[in-house]
């Protein structure tokens, strides 16, 4: 139970911190072009809504499957390769992402959809930098082999209808 409530405060913690940047962009709308167009509005909602649910769903395998939370320095500290990890390895951070940019788009700022953006550049760098290294390192062959089935970004249906081969097996 107490992992459940440190994964809600540190997602929630997480939440604040982007829409606390999509704030302090949104007054370089006007510098980059004005509001985007109208048609965008009902896309952005729909990726908001996708991608917020995408990241609920995450957090929640963090906590049920892998025992953590989605912050780093309270990580899972078992392997997670089920629920949307099946599908991409990066699932959070394409939730996360998709909701910002589904905000930007919504209220029709292209300041919040270049910080999407930005925000899913300097994720890549962090996750090639520090996570796959360190999940290589916690993890090693289950996570080699993961990642040979699982695409980092774009998602992709599992090989067998159970998902990527169980990463635990020798």
């Amino acid at each position: 139970m107490f992992v459940a409530v440190r994964a809600a405060v540190y997602a929630s913690g997480f939440v604040l911190l982007w829409g606390w940047l999509a704030v302090a962009v949104r007054p370089f709308d006007a510098e980059l072009g004005g509001p985007l167009h109208p048609w965008l509005v009902g896309f952005g909602a729909a990726l908001m809504l996708a991608g917020g649910a995408l990241a609920v769903w995450c957090v929640a395998v963090f906590v049920t499957a892998g025992g953590g939370t989605p912050a780093p320095f309270d990580a899972p500290r078992r392997f997670v390769a089920v629920g949307p990890y099946r599908w991409v390895r990066n699932p959070m951070y394409v939730g996360g992402f998709s909701l910002l940019g589904g905000v930007g788009l919504w209220v029709r700022s292209p300041a919040i959809a270049l910080l999407a953006a930005a925000g899913l550049g300097c994720a890549h760098a962090f996750v090639l930098l520090y996570e796959e290294p360190a999940l290589a390192r916690a993890f090693g062959a289950a996570y080699e082999r993961y990642c040979h089935q699982v695409h980092r970004w774009i998602p992709r249906r599992p090989a067998s209808p159970d998902g990527p081969r169980d990463p635990a097996a020798p």
